[in-house]
């Protein structure tokens, strides 16, 4: 919810999903208006990463810019999201001005 809010401030339309499998629904659903994923490593039914892999797979949404956001703060974690695929990687808690510059990272600018 947080984020959501923060991603409303700085000018985002925003879509939420309760877990996994409801946020490969609404990806799905919407692929031609999304163009930022953001994926919480620990979410229900599929988590973060198996999310991340999902979308790298489909070749329709395979372009999608993931961003990891989560507690995990191992490496070797963090390693595995990236070399599944995602853009970049958050650890919780952040600030507004880490999101940011995540987001200009990968090529988003709010």
């Amino acid at each position: 919810m947080i984020l959501a809010k923060t991603l409303k401030e700085l000018g985002y339309e925003v879509r939420e999903a309760a877990n996994g499998r409801e946020a490969l629904e609404v990806i799905e659903a919407e692929k031609t208006a999304v163009a930022l994923v953001l994926a919480d490593w620990n979410m229900p039914e599929i988590n973060g990463l198996d999310l991340l892999k999902q979308l790298r797979q489909n070749p329709e949404l395979s372009r999608l810019v993931v961003i990891m956001v989560t507690t995990e703060t191992e490496l070797d974690q963090m390693a595995a999201a990236l070399e599944a695929g995602a853009n970049e990687y958050v650890m919780k808690p952040f600030t507004k001005e880490i999101l940011v510059e995540k987001l200009q990272l990968v090529g988003i600018h709010p």
